[in-house]
């Protein structure tokens, strides 16, 4: 019987910056988000972007993640791929956009959002 380990990336993480679009723009139709599904599979969305992505754990880098994406901005095909760690509990990553734009970002859990979300309500 195999054991699978647990992938622990898998689950939302909220996009909380990123150095190529400010979060106006991140958050401008739905939060700006990254999902990592069990399998190698996920998705994002940050601005007019949607993306489905194909990602694989890189052992010999430790605990990062690479992906490669397929999506659109506002109805244009866009390919691309990119890369992120786990960094202190934050998603630390980076998005490249095939013959195009580039960013870094930083993500929180789904649950860190949360928190976060209802401590400026409340303070």
């Amino acid at each position: 019987m195999t054991i699978m380990k647990q992938n622990p990336f898998s689950g939302s993480w909220r996009i909380v910056w990123m150095s190529g679009w400010d979060q106006n723009y991140v958050d401008i139709e739905v939060p700006g988000h990254i999902i990592f599904s069990a399998d190698r599979s996920g998705s994002f969305q940050f601005g007019l972007v949607q993306a489905q992505m194909d990602c694989k754990i890189d052992k010999r880098q430790g605990q990062r993640i690479e992906f490669t994406w397929h999506g659109f901005d506002e109805g244009d095909e866009l390919t691309g791929r990119g890369h992120a760690e786990i960094v202190d509990g934050e998603l630390h990553g980076h998005l490249y956009i095939h013959l195009g734009d580039d960013s870094a970002f930083r993500a929180v859990g789904e649950t860190m959002a949360k928190r976060k979300s209802a401590r400026k309500r409340t303070g």
